[in-house]
């Protein structure tokens, strides 16, 4: 397992080339993006912070979990703190299995699961303002348009 919070641009195909293994037949990869805008809101940057002598060991805990729960063979969960424009990478999970399946059931229960746990918090600095984000989805009060 690979657990990592960095200050620096997350080091995506590194992870990939680490994590194969000729036993797998998967690797699911999600690289979470800063995206433009939310909601209608036109995105400047985003701030992460995290409290690393919580959040670290809450990231290999899920990990271990996701282990057992989905039978996969190996994972790396990477989180980036600091100022992040848009397009860069904020998260990167990585999920080697020998099925497709659980690689991907995987992935997905532990981005959920992490956005909802762990202590990474998330300052989204728009055009006309700021506001601090928590793992769930966007608060409708700072939106300009309803979904």
């Amino acid at each position: 397992m690979r657990i990592e919070i960095l200050e620096g641009v997350l080091p995506a195909a590194e992870v990939l080339a680490e994590i194969k293994a000729g036993e797998d037949g998967a690797v699911c990869l999600f690289d979470g993006i800063v995206r433009n805008n939310t909601r209608g809101r036109q995105t400047l940057y985003l701030d992460y912070e995290a409290y690393r002598e919580m959040a670290l060991p809450q990231m290999n805990a899920l990990a271990a979990e996701a282990l057992t729960r989905f039978g996969v063979r190996d994972i790396a969960i990477l989180h980036r703190v600091g100022r992040l424009a848009v397009g860069e990478s904020s998260v990167l999970i990585a999920v080697a299995s020998a099925h497709r399946g659980a690689a991907f059931d995987a992935c997905r229960w532990l981005i959920d699961t992490l956005k909802k746990q762990v202590p990474i918090w998330k300052k989204e600095t728009f055009v006309d303002g700021a506001v601090w984000a928590d793992g769930e989805a966007f608060p409708e009060s700072v939106a300009l348009h309803k979904e």
